[in-house]
């Protein structure tokens, strides 16, 4: 089979033609318009989101966010390199069509000039996993148990690295939550979460992390959600209200 497709850059401009930029949240949602402002911020900073068409469907069946690594949203040192923060493809009809391929080569003619392409994944997480960028030339620079950093080079010279330096759980008390709007779905569930909250008499530590240099800096590998509770992580990206309750049922929170 034959696919014909065309891929977009979303802006500042055309974002409201896009709502598929948003993460399957329906534009009505009140939680769609955080993702929208931090967008409209972050594209000052080289931010680039595209999505992949294919002719005669409506909504997007990929997506691709990436930034200049010194603007990353994640615990890493990827100065000079091109990061992705996140790569989808979204129906099974159209899974082995190259479709994933055709959105890392837009990240990879958007990254001329510079040192490479990183991007941080994971196994078992809702991120892409390592087998699309290591069959594109990528490999591994670094892992953790379940995360891997991977690297495109483009020129010799010194590879990304987690930043993993200067973190102290201990300095957490109690029940924190640390997110960025970085994830649409990370900040719906901040707000979700908040009845819950009240009605378990809970009444934890919030904290957002509002800038690039911040994030480089978080507790866990994926910088954008962290559920801490003294000092031990118990979830270091999305979950639902369901999972959390789940956990505090188990931890006894």
């Amino acid at each position: 089979m034959i696919i014909k497709s065309s891929i977009i850059q979303v802006t500042s401009e055309n974002l409201s033609e896009h709502p598929g930029a948003i993460c399957f949240i329906n534009p009505k949602n009140e939680h769609f318009g955080h993702k929208v402002a931090w967008l409209k911020d972050q594209f000052e900073n080289g931010l680039r989101i595209k999505l992949l068409y294919i002719d005669g469907e409506k909504s997007p069946k990929g997506f691709i966010e990436y930034v200049p690594g010194e603007f990353a949203w994640r615990p890493v040192k990827a100065e000079g390199y091109m990061f992705i923060h996140c790569i989808w493809t979204h129906d099974k009809k159209y899974q082995s069509q190259g479709l994933g391929k055709q959105l890392i080569s837009e990240v990879e003619a958007d990254a001329s000039g510079m040192k490479g392409v990183a991007v941080l994944v994971s196994i078992g997480s809702f991120m892409a996993d390592s087998r699309i960028f290591l069959k594109n030339g990528y490999r591994i620079a670094e892992t953790t148990e379940r995360d891997q950093l991977l690297v495109k080079q483009f020129v010799e010279g010194p590879l990304p690295v987690l930043n993993k330096s200067g973190i102290d759980l201990t300095r957490y008390k109690g029940l924190t939550f640390i997110y960025s709007r970085q994830c649409p779905w990370v900040a719906r569930f901040i707000e979700e979460v908040k009845p819950v909250l009240e009605k378990k008499n809970l009444v934890p530590e919030i904290i957002e992390i509002r800038t690039p240099a911040e994030a480089q800096k978080a507790p866990s590998v994926y910088g954008t959600f962290n559920l801490i509770y003294n000092g031990k992580i118990f979830a270091d990206r999305y979950i639902s209200v369901t999972r959390f309750l789940n956990i505090i049922d188990k931890t006894k929170i």
